[in-house]
């Protein structure tokens, strides 16, 4: 009876403490401002078809199918919540039911002893419709063609036509389309620390 009793108590301890964790965690969440460079996780009830993770970008903005470029650095995730699910909500019948949830916190810049980024690597930001958004590290050298390579090509949604190459507040737009076929010369482009690439959606006729 003794014993029954202590593993009953025992399993009680362990239940309060997962669900205290896991309080704790959504408390976190919920007071987090977000960061460049932080993953998001973002689901849409009423069309699954939308759910995915979005990176941050170093000018603190996440790209989202129907809602195209949105201010998240500096927010709570409940208010990039409601921001999300009010941009979209023209799409839908009554507004959505919108979830956005940090994936990954950002994580710190590798540094060398020197007090410079280590090595000879580069950060490159992917958004929007490719095959594997999120920060890719790249040799310094490294072109515009071998990062569209190295992040898998496009999603099918992708409007391949007008990719566009932020840098340094300027927007470049090309076409990988042009870039393919060897008509332009755009893919020898060689990428820079801290360039962001945005991959549209494409529209209905496109």
């Amino acid at each position: 009876m003794i014993r029954l009793v202590r593993s009953l108590c025992a399993m009680v301890i362990c239940a309060v403490v997962a669900v205290s964790a896991m309080t704790s965690e959504i408390s976190a969440q919920e007071g987090y401002k977000i960061r460049p460079g932080d993953v998001l996780r973002i689901e849409v009830l009423e069309d699954p078809s939308l759910n995915r993770t979005a990176l941050v970008s170093p000018d603190g903005s996440i790209s989202f199918p129907l809602a195209g470029g949105v201010p998240a650095a500096g927010r709570t995730l409940a208010q990039l919540q409601s921001d999300l699910a009010s941009r979209i909500s023209g799409n839908f019948a009554a507004t959505p039911s919108v979830f956005v949830a940090l994936e990954q916190v950002a994580p710190p810049r590798a540094l060398g002893g020197n007090g410079t980024k280590a090595a000879a690597l580069i950060e490159v930001f992917v958004m929007g419709e490719a095959a594997n958004p999120g920060k890719l590290e790249v040799k310094r050298g490294t072109t515009l063609l071998q990062v569209f390579a190295q992040m898998g090509g496009f999603s099918p949604f992708a409007a391949t036509k007008r990719v566009q190459l932020h840098r340094d507040g300027k927007i470049t737009t090309l076409s990988y389309d042009a870039i393919e076929q060897g008509t332009s010369a755009a893919g020898a482009t060689i990428v820079q620390d801290g360039d962001v690439i945005v991959v549209p959606q494409r529209k209905l006729f496109e």
